[in-house]
């Protein structure tokens, strides 16, 4: 699927709600099965359906070392639908991040360091989750989507931006 670029229109729109009854559908499951296809052929370590023009609030979090984060920690790819937050540490933690939707550039922001969450699993089963450091941040760069943001929302100072490829020669 094609990836939404920023300044797309699609990424400054609140995503909308899966209904219950749409989980069991064949194009639901073909749309989760293309999304993280899409991913992971981006070597991507998240994403959310508004990156590739759909409005619903589904998102993916697949942390695992790749080129674009050498130091990821792995973990098996996680659907997430639906996601609400449902509380956050007040302890915010200074990272680079990057995006699918944003090439080329690395931005640092500040997030929480831990996040609890209540969300849908893949077969409509509402599930709670508590997400720490590194996936935790993953989780709510992709929830920004969802709610139509992009790290550059959070960016306060133009200090905080670097070309990627500087950024890989420079932190890793």
């Amino acid at each position: 699927m094609k990836i939404a670029q920023v300044g797309e229109s699609i990424l400054k729109t609140p995503a909308r709600s899966v209904a219950q009854d749409e989980f069991s559908t064949d194009n639901f499951n073909h749309f989760c099965d293309a999304l993280l296809a899409t991913m992971l052929s981006a070597e991507g370590i998240g994403i959310a359906a508004p990156q590739v023009f759909d409005p619903r609030a589904i998102m993916i979090i697949a942390s695992r070392s790749n080129p674009r984060y050498p130091d990821a920690p792995d973990m098996q790819p996680m659907f997430l639908i639906n996601p609400q937050i449902i509380a956050s540490s007040e302890q915010l933690v200074w990272e680079w991040e990057g995006c699918l939707s944003v090439p080329g550039l690395r931005g640092r922001i500040e997030r929480p360091n831990w996040v609890e969450v209540n969300y849908d699993d893949r077969q409509g089963k509402t599930q709670h989750i508590k997400f720490e450091g590194f996936i935790a941040r993953i989780f709510l760069h992709e929830f920004d989507h969802l709610i139509g943001k992009t790290w550059l929302d959070h960016i306060s100072n133009t200090d905080n931006i670097m070309a990627n490829d500087l950024w890989i020669e420079t932190f890793t």
